[in-house]
């Protein structure tokens, strides 16, 4: 049980009441429990933290508009639209294209084109891959999955976030966060190897340094591309 002071006009603390489950009679009711505000301000403020990523899921189960995609949209044919001519210029002429799968959900759109330049004794392996969130915000985990696969330098004046890497001087690799849209771009110097796996000695040289500032413009087109 638990024993309550009670004050008499003020003068102290004079008599003390004892609290039992069931109180003796012709006792004053015991007061009321307050209202468990404290309760609701913490469930508020819970329920700000999780409505900006809960906003666009609930939207589209409603019929609603969903987020905005900023004009990015489905492309039939991402090779087609990804000219890369300014790679091209460093990396020499375009010798191939692939064909990667698509993935098309009410939920997610994603493609992947594969390309070649120069020979393929010695060229270059390019992929691009264009990922288009419909629902959900791949904001927050961004920059998290970047630094995952070691891409760590930002790079200023394309989409909202972007990062790369140089690949140790053998390529690049960037990745590109502009609203609801991921893109991808990496640079890989083709190599013929023996039986093993190894590398032939006598490929000549290739210096790859700066090889941030062709796939920038690339990048830049593609992005523009995707929008028309």
């Amino acid at each position: 049980m638990i024993s309550e002071p009670e004050l008499d006009g003020g003068d102290g603390f004079v008599t003390s009441e004892v609290l039992t489950e069931t109180p003796p009679p012709g006792s004053p009711a015991p007061p009321r429990a307050r209202r468990p505000w404290l309760w609701a301000l913490g469930g508020a403020v819970l329920a700000s933290a999780v409505w900006g990523g809960g906003l666009y899921a609930y939207e589209k189960r409603q019929g609603g508009p969903g987020p905005d995609l900023g004009g990015y949209k489905p492309v039939e044919n991402l090779c087609k639209a990804a000219e890369l001519k300014a790679l091209g210029t460093i990396l020499g002429e375009r010798s191939a294209d692939g064909e990667g799968p698509s993935l098309d959900d009410p939920a997610v759109y994603e493609t992947f084109c594969p390309v070649s330049f120069g020979p393929p004794e010695s060229g270059f392996s390019v992929s691009l891959t264009y990922t288009l969130h419909k629902v959900s915000d791949p904001g927050p985990e961004f920059e998290a999955r970047a630094k995952y696969v070691e891409l760590t330098t930002p790079v200023d004046g394309i989409g909202e976030k972007a990062f790369f890497d140089d690949r140790g001087g053998e390529g690049g690799e960037f990745r590109v966060l502009d609203g609801q849209v991921e893109i991808n771009l990496s640079v890989y110097r083709q190599y013929e190897t023996d039986e093993q796996g190894t590398p032939l000695e006598g490929l000549p040289p290739i210096d790859l340094s700066g090889i941030e500032v062709p796939m920038t413009q690339d990048l830049l087109a593609v992005m523009a591309a995707l929008k028309k």
